[in-house]
């Protein structure tokens, strides 16, 4: 199935029926008073969440949405019947924005969440609103209110705790298949992953993660060079980014200088998730002889320059895998402790507060 991560699509919530100007007329009656009905509030268009679908495709093809009008009023008091609501199933991790004003509407980041995306017109009111002492046959009545119309933009973000980064080649999707049961595609020849996958990583029996293996970067990516930039948004919402890096590139290259060049185009990108904890890992040691690696190691330490944990591993024969996947989850669980800590510590404060 093709992977679609952003739709552009339009929403138009239902009329409100119109309200009735009518007047009761029976036999023995001959003054019957006003009796007109309001009109049905027209329907509105809800987005819902839904972890059985993985793409925006359907949103592809599926351009505009309509919901319905509400039915106008009838004598007798008869009130319009509402028009019905419609709801879009959208994957969870979806955000949806007007593409018009820009402003954000939702982000579906649970399964079952919902959100507003159009609100239906209300229903005109009858004329047996308007009746009073003077004015004992109304014929006035209002019409119903037109629903809101908007042009709305999707975007998928996917839901991972860890996301790879990295040139293409540098062996991410080798890793995803070593460390979890995804399968994406694998070659003795260089070519680049199209589109995101994830992998669930199992490191106990009630213990696991979620990574994300995105399309590589490369140099000059923020000026629009390769895929690039266009998957990025996927790993906004990841707690741990694992800078993957070939120790021994196919063309030569300078590893510390493409990792450098890949860290430079994420600041040029988005300058919080340049601030993401970001590890550093060296794949491909099995190309390295036992006895040169750890003064290769050193050395990459030496030429990057930076604080962060530094892991040298192979996808390939699954060298390192299982202690850097134990570090991550002690990381996320550390994170996970010091989340709920703090959002105890502020449910304490509000309630001392009140």
């Amino acid at each position: 199935m093709k992977f679609v991560d952003e739709a552009t699509i339009e929403v138009a919530a239902g009329k409100g029926g119109d309200g009735s100007a009518s007047f009761r007329r029976e036999k023995f009656i001959p003054k019957g008073g006003p009796d007109g009905g309001d009109g049905g509030r027209g329907g509105s268009v809800f987005a819902v969440a839904d972890r059985n679908i993985n793409t925006l495709i359907d949103y592809r093809y599926a351009r505009r949405h309509q919901a319905e009008d509400g039915e106008r009023g009838r004598g007798a008091d008869c009130y319009g019947a509402a028009g019905g609501d419609i709801e879009l199933r959208m994957p969870v991790g979806t955000v949806i924005v007007d593409a018009d004003t820009g402003a954000r509407i939702a982000d579906l980041a649970r399964h079952g969440q919902r959100a507003l995306l159009a609100r239906g017109g209300k229903g005109g009111l009858g004329n047996l609103h308007f009746k009073s002492s003077t004015n004992r046959a109304p014929r006035e009545f209002t019409p119903g209110e037109a629903g809101e119309h908007r042009h709305l933009q999707l975007e998928l973000r996917v839901l991972a705790d860890v996301g790879l980064l990295g040139m293409p080649n540098a062996g991410k999707s080798t890793f995803i298949r070593a460390v979890s049961n995804a399968r994406p595609k694998v070659a003795d020849y260089p070519f680049t992953t199209l589109h995101p996958n994830l992998g669930v990583v199992r490191v106990g029996p009630e213990q696991s993660f979620v990574v994300a293996d995105i399309p590589g970067l490369i140099e000059g990516a923020a000026e629009g060079a390769g895929l690039g930039l266009q998957f990025l948004r996927h790993l906004s919402r990841t707690g741990l980014l694992l800078h993957v890096v070939d120790c021994r590139p196919v063309d030569g290259s300078d590893p510390a200088r493409d990792a450098r060049a890949i860290a430079a185009e994420l600041r040029k990108y988005d300058e919080q998730l340049h601030r993401k904890p970001r590890w550093l890992v060296l794949n491909k040691i099995d190309l390295i002889a036992p006895e040169d690696r750890a003064a290769a190691i050193a050395e990459f330490r030496r030429r990057m320059r930076t604080k962060a944990p530094v892991f040298a591993v192979s996808a390939a024969t699954g060298e390192g895998c299982r202690e850097l996947c134990a570090e991550i989850a002690r990381f996320l669980e550390g994170k996970r402790s010091r989340r709920t800590a703090a959002e105890e510590g502020e449910a304490e404060t509000d309630g001392g507060a009140r």
